[in-house]
């Protein structure tokens, strides 16, 4: 079977305002009409038309195939949707920029991921809103779940508490396990440096950045600059520079700071700005236009938080010879679903059983070469409808889980 993105409620179904007498939300609101009934569906992928159909798919012809893997648990793969499909798993105490709403009020973003599963990467995909905030519940929730999964995407959980989840996870399952939250928008970021890197004449190690914001993504962003070969990366979180000589770092800050900041800088993210090649942004609020114009000659200006990037375009462009956001109405949108649904269609076609660094930096290259000759200011990264995506990111991660020693097929 599989996930379908159709509207499984019909209109004659009545909604709770109809039945109130009040007027429905979806009557003045398109976004509201689009999500009546939910997203998705389920659809059987052979068919039941007859006893005969009826005596295979289900009783007594089933009880064959559970026998037979039963005795070689490896035939779960090929006798049922398991190696097909992902959890998308959240707590629903950081969704989007709404914050901590809850597992109900995630359900609709989590719906739409599955769907973007499925649409950009053909992977099925289950949404699954927990009703816990305890790291160790989810982890052991999640280990409970996992036997019918051939992943789990962790989503929208808060720091510093998705690093421990998904640290545990990959510890316990041999499964992929991946926050997209972290490595999708480290994947697509990379990506696009890359590009604005190669169009400038520069390589990555010639580059100084700049990371507002320590979370998740700023975190993962981080290492995966590091990884990569940048040159030099400092991240700041609301107290300044992530530096080792502050006293207040979480666990999490201490190892960034550790690996980061080859420059010792300190003090504010303004004053880190002062010559730099980068800036980017994942963490929200605003960046004041001086600093920005302090940055060096030729700097690329990736400026991330929805809806109100941290740098507006029309700011960045005085200054930056790159500009990105995370918005799709301006240029080189990045945008996690150029990631994930290649990342795991790769991981899931081998049976990998985990997502290494390398898988994640070969994606990136992949993302990035689709561009090809068609490189300019304003096009360092493809649309996510570009259907050479997905191919080249799947065939990368597959190839790098191959030479890795993870794939198991």
């Amino acid at each position: 079977m599989a996930a379908e993105i159709v509207n499984p409620r019909s209109d004659s179904d009545a909604s709770t305002e109809q039945e109130a007498g009040a007027e429905p939300l979806d009557s003045f609101d398109p976004a509201f009409a689009l999500h009546r009934g939910g997203k998705m569906a389920v659809q059987a992928t052979v068919p039941v038309r007859d006893k005969d159909d009826l005596s295979l798919a289900y009783t007594p012809g089933v009880a064959k195939v559970c026998s037979a893997i039963a005795e070689q648990p490896d035939l779960v793969h090929d006798y049922t949707w398991k190696s097909s499909v992902v959890a998308v798993v959240t707590d629903g105490t950081a969704v989007l920029g709404l914050g901590d709403i809850g597992p109900e009020a995630s359900l609709p973003v989590m719906e739409g991921k599955a769907i973007l599963f499925k649409q950009f990467g053909g992977v099925d995909a289950v949404p699954i809103a927990l009703d816990c905030t305890d790291a160790d519940e989810i982890v052991e929730t999640v280990v409970r779940l996992a036997p019918s999964f051939g992943g789990v995407n962790l989503e929208d959980i808060s720091a510093p508490r998705c690093f421990e989840i998904e640290r545990k996870l990959q510890e316990r399952l041999d499964i992929p396990v991946f926050h997209d939250d972290q490595h999708g928008t480290a994947v697509v970021t990379l990506a696009a440096l890359r590009n604005a890197a190669r169009l400038s004449g520069r390589t990555l190690g010639e580059l100084r950045a700049v990371i507002s914001g320590a979370g998740a993504a700023g975190v993962a962003i981080a290492k995966m600059l590091v990884e990569a070969g940048i040159g030099d990366v400092a991240v700041a979180d609301r107290k300044g520079v992530v530096s080792a000589d502050r006293d207040d770092l979480t666990p999490v800050k201490r190892e960034v700071a550790s690996f980061t900041n080859k420059a010792g800088l300190s003090g504010s993210l303004e004053a880190a700005l002062s010559g730099a090649d980068v800036f980017i942004g994942v963490s929200g609020g605003t960046v004041p236009e001086p600093a920005v114009a302090s940055m060096a000659k030729g700097a690329f200006v990736f400026a991330m938080a929805n809806p109100n990037p941290e740098v507006h375009p029309e700011v960045a462009h005085k200054y930056a010879a790159v500009v990105a956001t995370g918005r799709s109405d301006f240029p080189n949108q990045i945008n996690n679903v150029l990631a994930f649904p290649g990342i795991f269609a790769g991981a899931l076609q081998v049976r990998a059983s985990r997502i290494t660094e390398g898988m994640k930096l070969a994606a990136a290259e992949a993302l990035a070469s689709v561009v090809g000759d068609d490189l300019a200011a304003d096009y360092v990264i493809p649309s996510p409808f570009d259907e050479r995506v997905a191919p080249a990111v799947t065939a990368a991660v597959a190839a790098a889980a191959r030479a890795e020693g993870v794939a198991r097929r």
